[in-house]
This record gives C-alpha cells, structure tokens and sequence, in this order.
C-alpha cells in the first residue's frame, strides 16, 4: 500500500505545479502606474442582454456602471444614441465623466435616420458633456453603406452640431477611403493588433500601434487623428503569435498607457465591461475585451502583479480529487490484480484531463447552446474516464471487435429508440463518437476558423485514454469505411490546419498534433489484428 500512496502523493504534487507554473504572479510592467483612462469604450449589455434582441440595460443599472468607471477614467465612448429609454449624457454628467457620442450607422436608411436625429439632439441637449460624436463605427468595413452615402450622413450631423465630428475605423480602411478625412474633424482609427489580418506578438503589439498612428498622422497631416479602439483580449484562439490572456491584455494595457503619456495620445482603450452577448458574432475571444469581467468584478488590475487564472488552485485541487478518485476506484476495483502504479498513474492523468476539460468549459459558458456542450461533454467525459479505469481495473469483459459502424449504429439506436448498448461495448463506442466529434471540428477549424476555439479540452480524457493504450501497445482489430474516412478526414484536417494556422501558433501545433496522434491511434487500433488493448491484457 505505501508504494501506491507514494505514487498518488507524486502525482498529487505535480499536478498542484502544473497548474501553478502557469499562473504564476506576475508584473507585466512594474514601472507603470495606471491611474485613469482617457477614455473606455462602454456597451452597457448584461447577461441576457443583447443588441440582436434589443434587450438594454436599464438606467439604474448604467448609473451604476458609470459610478464604477468614474473614478479610472476620463470619459466614455458609446456606439449607439438610440439604446435604451434614457438620456446616458445625462448619467455620465452626473459622474463627471465626459462622453464620445456614437451614431450607429447600418445598412437600413429608415434606422439610420433615427440615429442620426437622436445624436443630433443629445449634443445639443448636453454640449458640456458630449465632447465629440462619432458618426459611424467600421461601416465601411461592414460594407453596409457606399462611401457616398457615408459622407452624406457625417455632412449632415456635422452641419447640425457644435462638437468636433469623427467617424471611426479600422486603419486599412482609412488608407483605402481617404476621402473620409477631409469631411471630419477627427480621424478615428481603430488599432487592434490581435484582429489585423496579419496578427502582431503580444511583445510586438505596442510598438505596432505606434507605427501605425505615426503613419495616420502623415497620411492625414493637419487633421486630428485620434486612436478611436485600442486593447487586447483576456481569452479567446490564438491567431498566429497573438495570445489572448489576463496577463497580456494587462501587459498590452499598460504598455500602451506608458506610451499615450509620452506621446500624448488621444485615444479610446476597448473596453469597460466584458460584453457576453458578443460570443454569437465573434466567438470566445469576443466575449473577452474588458478591463472588468461582466458581472463588474475587477479583472485587469491597473498596477502591480496579476495571475493568468486567479482559481488556479481550485482547479488544481479540482483535478487532484477527481485523480484520486478515479485511482481509488481503479485500485479497488482490481483487488491486488493488474498493476497498481498503472492505476494511479492512469487514474491522476485522467483526474487532470477532467479539471482541464472542466475549468476551460466552466468559464465559458455564454450562451444556451455553450451549456447544452458542456452538460454534454464533460459528462460524456466523466463517463470514459470511469470505463477506462473499470476495463484496467479487469472488472469489465474485453467486447467483441468493433469499428465506427457498430459504433453509430448503437448512437441511432439510443436517439431513435432510447436504448443503450450493452455496457461491454460502452468504452469502445463512446471513443469511437468522441473521435467522429474530433473529425467535425477538425473540418470546421480548417473551413471555418476564425472564431473557433482549439478543443484540447473538450477531447482531454480521450487524447490520454489514446495515450495510456498506446503507451501499452493497445490497438483493436475491426476496421471498415467509415473508419478509414474518420481516419482519414481527422488526420488530413490536423495536417491543413497546422499549416493554415502557420508554425507561430503553439495552441493550433498543440491541438493539431494531437488530432493527428488521435487520428493514427485509432489507425493503428484496427489495422494491427494481432495486438490487444491494454485496458484488456490485465487480468480478468
């Protein structure tokens, strides 16, 4: 008994360091002091309120958020003048904050009529409190209205105000259109580095930006050229060398203030509040531009030191229990048969994989259809890591060969007529239907992957249920077309995706790789008839 303990202690340990190396406490730049923004974009959206149903927040609920936001920074930038049944300037004088009205302008003339008009008469009702208007927000990148038609509204609200009128894009579009320039009085631009179509390092990120407003002030020379967006998002996909992170946007954050103080720069960071509702249009990485989280919890501390994962050490503790449970199950399940390291060691990775797998799919959980996956998937996965142990512990008999057709047939037999295989084939089939999910998403990051996230950990306890039979020499012996098209189309996807992906993506070379090992796993699983799976070699 005191090996196993020893080993469990072991294994406890690392799991604690690994969750803690990466979350480790840091100062991305110990020499700068945040004190106030020069301005914060603001969308007052909370959880279940969205544009797409115009549900907004209420005034109540604004005056609170400006009451946060009054004391880190200046001023605040909206997007739309028509949300909501309440005067937002009226708030934000009452905070002393100043205000960039926006006018949304979309693709509907009726819509944008009243926007326009609404605008116009907040600048006039509130001229101390209103400091410019932003007519416009990347329209021309939306491609919602023809140029023409764009300058016609910014004549018609700059004709009809006393503020300075901007419209707002990102930088490309100002050097394709720079006839725009000439028909306001502020050039907006919006400098994202993470969304550029060639993304820019985290260690690149502000140095790019200052290139690139230098540029704006010499293609627009005379004019005021403002930075209309700027940030960094908390989480989301990488794109190339561009991570989202805590600490980079922290990192990004105060880089870019050191700088605009320097510089001067008169600029507008994205933004206030973490906006959920964004997930349905721009993915994880959408979700995730704010300086607090979206229930108004502080994220991005303003100075001193940070953690990527403040609940690392749930999760640690998370991923220990559920390894020594699987552990405890697998070795007395085996009463003295089989080899107990190999159950402890197998138990702990797969307690490990399930804190993965759960405090990536727990923090993300945005919208009804990101639930409906997670009460799916990590239970799916709970599921496999229990039959996994239970086959290594020999409590469950070796089922006859089987392949992705028996496999999707015992799927259609439990949607049609909800009944389950018999339990001998569970292991084997449940693998088999993680993979042909694998194959799905593998298809969709490489025809559609600009807002798909890299599933390691939806497919954490598989990829390490592949690794312990493959480090056992396990494979099966049934194989047929659909295996070799599951087969094929994951391993051929990983390959074009880790190439459209380019080599500075370490989270798509991760994900990519283990998708192909997953892919030849389940290759070399039935084309070696003569090799067993490990989970069937122990004693029965």
């Amino acid at each position: 008994m005191r090996r196993p303990l020893t080993l469990l202690l072991a294994l406890s340990a690392a799991i604690l360091l690994l969750w803690w190396l990466p979350n480790r406490a840091v100062d991305p730049e110990p020499g700068v002091h945040v004190r106030k923004f020069n301005s914060l974009s603001y969308a007052s959206y909370r959880d279940g309120d969205s544009p797409f149903d115009e549900t907004f927040a209420t005034e109540a609920e604004v005056d609170q958020d400006f009451a946060l936001l009054a004391p880190i920074t200046r001023a605040v930038r909206t997007y739309s003048a028509l949300e909501g049944t309440f005067d937002t300037a009226a708030i934000a004088r009452k905070h002393g904050l100043k205000l960039w009205q926006g006018i949304w302008l979309g693709s509907d003339p009726v819509q944008n009529d009243a926007e326009i008009a609404r605008g116009i008469a907040l600048a006039r009702r509130y001229p101390d409190t209103i400091e410019r208007v932003v007519v416009g927000n990347e329209v021309l990148l939306r491609r919602d209205l023809p140029v023409a038609a764009l300058i016609a509204d910014i004549d018609r609200v700059r004709r009809a105000v006393k503020q300075p009128v901007a419209y707002a894009d990102v930088w490309e579009f100002w050097k394709q259109f720079p006839q725009v320039a000439s028909h306001v009085d502020v050039v907006l631009v919006h400098l994202l580095p993470y969304w550029e179509d060639v993304p820019t390092g985290i260690d690149r990120a502000v140095a790019h930006v200052d290139d690139v407003y230098r540029q704006m002030r010499a293609l627009f020379p005379g004019k005021v050229v403002a930075i209309g967006e700027t940030g960094w998002p908390s989480r989301g996909r990488p794109r190339r060398d561009a991570v989202p992170g805590r600490v980079n946007e922290a990192h990004f954050l105060r880089q870019f203030i050191a700088l605009s103080q320097a510089e001067h720069f008169d600029y507008n960071f994205i933004e206030a509040f973490d906006q959920r509702w964004k997930y349905a249009s721009e993915g994880i990485v959408g979700a995730n531009w704010g300086v607090m989280h979206a229930d108004r919890t502080p994220k991005i501390p303003l100075a001193g030191p940070l953690r990527e994962d403040p609940l690392w050490a749930w999760h640690a503790l998370v991923s220990i229990g559920a390894g020594l449970a699987l552990s405890g199950l697998g070795l007395v399940t085996a009463r003295g048969r089989g080899d107990a390291r190999a159950i402890c060691a197998a138990g702990m990775g797969l307690g490990a994989g399930l804190g993965y797998a759960a405090a990536g799919s727990l923090a993300t959980l945005y919208d009804v259809h990101l639930e409906i996956a997670c009460a799916v998937n990590l239970p799916a996965q709970l599921l496999l890591a229990v039959l996994a142990m239970l086959r290594l512990a020999g409590a469950v008999p070796p089922a006859p060969p089987r392949g992705a057709a028996e496999a999707t047939q015992s799927v259609r037999t439990l949607l049609r007529r909800f009944a389950l295989p018999p339990r001998a084939v569970w292991f084997e089939d449940l693998q088999i239907v993680f993979a042909w999910t694998a194959m799905v998403m593998q298809l969709l990051l490489v025809f559609d992957p600009r807002y798909r996230e890299f599933p390691l950990g939806t497919f954490a306890v598989p990829l390490l249920v592949a690794a312990i039979e493959t480090a056992g020499g396990g494979t099966r012996r049934a194989i047929g077309r659909l295996d070799v098209a599951l087969v094929v189309t994951l391993a051929g996807g990983a390959i074009a995706s880790a190439i459209q992906e380019g080599p500075l993506n370490g989270a798509s070379l991760t994900w990519n790789a283990c998708a192909l090992g997953l892919a030849l796993y389940h290759a070399g699983w039935r084309l070696a008839p003569r090799r067993v799976s490990v989970f069937r070699t122990l004693p029965q």
